[in-house]
């Protein structure tokens, strides 16, 4: 019981290790396409078991409700570039914390908005296109960002998305989309451009196709396709062939400003937080790539 409570009280700091602006829902009535049923949503970690960098990590499944939960810089540090942040967790659930509000922190701390996405889940049982219901979730929250620009106080034309596991396949998606909505048009909001300035991808997968050795039909690049930033460790489970093959493809296409790092060891899952290798240290390095964008003047 002790021990539950003090994982308790922690999961609790963690959510409100900085606070949020805004929590603003996606859509104006039921999501299109696929609904997530059953039970609310919760938090499924078990107390104790699956640490990253010896803390716990929130794990939120059953999201049937869309939202991004805004977390803005302080006003004497913003310079308005918004990052749409997609926690991964296999499309079963979502790493709220080590892939979302830890990540909302690090981007406030270099004047850069977060809306942290909390898409749909679990998808993980669909047959084909697991990935589509948080695309949709991810293009519209770009939508309604650009909606509300005035509001947040951000850049229309300095938003990105960020997503690591699962949630780099959802912002990788999102990015080689380059605006082609997947779902028709729900209101006004819509009329907005869905296309994202650039990306950042933290071990995405399921961009590579290993058996074929191709790239995955889902993934379209051309010259219009925004830059990209990989992070990847070469002792992933999930293999760094996504983020490489992914690279080559956007220079080959001639796409400009992307840039790709692979870390000797890391692992999978490892966010910002210090497991022992120098692959947390993207973070820095991602922020020297987004003031080279551009990204980080005011």
């Amino acid at each position: 019981m002790k021990s539950f409570c003090l994982v308790a009280l922690f999961l609790t700091f963690a959510v409100n290790a900085i606070e949020a602006t805004a929590t603003l829902d996606l859509w104006p009535g039921k999501p299109p396409g696929f609904q997530v049923e059953g039970t609310p949503e919760k938090n499924a970690s078990t107390p104790g078991k699956g640490e990253t960098g010896g803390r716990p990590v929130i794990r939120l499944t059953n999201v049937s409700k869309p939202q991004i939960v805004v977390y803005a810089p302080p006003k004497d540090k913003a310079n308005g570039t918004v990052i749409v942040v997609c926690p991964g967790g296999g499309f079963g659930i979502l790493a709220w914390d080590l892939e979302g509000t830890e990540i909302a922190e690090w981007a406030n701390s270099i004047g850069v908005t977060a809306a942290v996405l909390k898409y749909r889940t679990p998808t993980s049982s669909l047959k084909e296109k697991k990935w589509e219901p948080p695309v949709q979730d991810a293009q519209r929250a770009i939508s309604l960002i650009r909606s509300k620009a005035t509001e947040l106080g951000i850049n229309p034309d300095h938003i990105g998305t960020l997503g690591f596991s699962a949630g780099g396949t959802t912002a990788g998606l999102t990015a080689t989309k380059n605006g082609a909505r997947m779902y028709e048009a729900q209101d006004d909001i819509d009329k907005l451009d869905c296309k994202a300035n650039f990306a950042v991808l933290v071990y995405p997968y399921i961009l590579w196709d290993d058996k074929e050795k191709k790239l995955s039909a889902n993934v379209e690049v051309s010259a219009t396709t925004p830059p990209i930033f990989f992070a990847h460790a070469a002792d992933d489970k999930i293999s760094c062939e996504n983020s490489i093959q992914l690279y080559l493809a956007l220079k080959n296409a001639g796409v400009k400003g992307s840039e790709l790092h692979v870390y000797e060891s890391g692992g999978h899952g490892f966010g910002t937080r210090d497991v022992g290798n120098p692959c947390t240290t993207w973070t820095k390095r991602c922020e020297e790539w987004l003031n080279k964008r551009g990204m980080l003047k005011k």
